[in-house]
């Protein structure tokens, strides 16, 4: 039985070695990826188109519309003469955010009391509506602290009275400068692997039905499922070295840290390889061609991307889909990868992952086997 798998996998090896444009495919396009997604993927959000109306024109709006032009969140693109200008831009898309400073600004803030600042938000797009909206009410609400502070501290001591106040220390762990990139590249690594592995498989076994070999294979000797073990076990360790290569980039580039164990890591790639190959397996004895097995390939892993958490919340989803997540090997391997590399946990906090993808793992390997072999007959 081993010597019949071992021939199986120098064939595929032999096959891979032959073949230049596969070895091209399966090295540069992942490394190409892993650097659009490690600088295209992110939560933040840099200049914002922003037409500014400043109705009082004081000393203090010309200071509040000053440190939104000098942040790098927001981009000023025309200083308004009037509301209606203001609206024109947000309307035409030609800026996403309008801010209008009202008459007697400056005033309210003079006399202690709070003064209105309106933004205008162009809702098209929620998400950088609701990212650029935050980053407004952080600049101005750091402006109206720093007044009101200058304004305590004069009046205070004018009247001789202490000053009190309370400030606030903030600590992140695991990610201090709250780099999105950190949060992003080891999940691009685990999205990488399973849109290659998957396509891999199912397409390497579905190609053997297409030109006629699989028939010419499985009358020789060689057991189905000496068959499977041959034909993927290649897959496996290629899934392994391009891990390896991507994980590479993307601390070397993108400067991600490794905070845990690399034998934590090594073992929940396996479990998930493990059932990427079998979800590959799968498909490819649901197909009889390489398109139809493409279509499947779309089918499956878009929607194994979004429901993994990636860059969508799980706990934001319904109810119904939350639980369907559970079945996303995707979900499981990326709390892993972003566990050891930014948080150094080890097998005693991932144990319940790792038990979680070993059975899916096994699960799912157990049903591609019997479908495989149903498909043989």
């Amino acid at each position: 039985m081993i010597g019949r798998i071992f021939h199986l996998l120098l064939k595929e090896f032999l096959e891979l070695k032959r073949d230049k444009s596969a070895r091209f495919r399966l090295l540069v396009p992942p490394v190409v990826q892993m650097i659009l997604f490690g600088y295209a993927a992110t939560f933040e959000v840099f200049n914002v188109a922003t037409v500014i109306l400043d109705q009082d024109q004081t000393q203090e709006s010309r200071a509040l519309v000053a440190d939104f032009v000098h942040s790098s969140r927001f981009k000023l693109v025309a200083i308004a003469a009037g509301r209606r200008q203001v609206q024109d831009a947000v309307e035409s898309s030609a800026a996403q955010l309008g801010i209008v400073v009202p008459p007697g600004f400056a005033e309210l803030l003079r006399k202690g009391q709070s003064a209105p600042l309106q933004v205008l938000v162009d809702g098209t797009n929620s998400n950088t509506a609701l990212i650029a909206l935050g980053y407004a009410g952080q600049i101005s609400g750091a402006f109206g602290q720093t007044y009101a502070q200058n304004l305590a501290e004069r009046t205070g001591r004018a009247l001789g009275r202490p000053l009190v106040s309370v400030n606030l220390q903030e600590r992140y762990w695991y990610n201090p400068n709250l780099n999105s990139r950190w949060f992003f590249v080891p999940g691009v690594i685990g999205t990488l692997t399973l849109i290659t592995i998957v396509n891999l498989t199912a397409f390497a076994i579905v190609r053997e039905r297409e030109v006629g070999t699989l028939e010419q294979i499985l009358v020789t000797p060689i057991r189905p499922i000496e068959f499977i073990i041959g034909k993927t076990l290649p897959f496996f360790f290629i899934g392994l070295l391009e891990v390896s290569i991507v994980a590479a980039v993307g601390m070397v580039w993108f400067q991600v840290p490794f905070k845990g164990n690399p034998l934590v890591l090594l073992l929940g790639t396996c479990l998930f390889l493990l059932s990427v190959l079998a979800i590959g397996l799968l498909i490819s004895t649901l197909c009889k061609t390489q398109q139809q097995a493409f279509a499947s390939n779309f089918f499956v892993l878009n929607p194994m991307f979004i429901l993994s958490g990636f860059s969508f919340p799980i706990s934001s989803m319904p109810d119904a889909l939350q639980w369907v997540t559970y079945l996303d090997p995707l979900r499981y391997f990326l709390i892993i990868i972003r566990g050891t590399y930014l948080k150094g946990v080890g097998i005693d906090v991932l144990w319940p992952q790792m038990a979680a993808l070993a059975a899916l793992g096994l699960g799912l390997f157990a049903l591609a086997v019997l479908r495989f072999r149903k498909s043989l007959d």
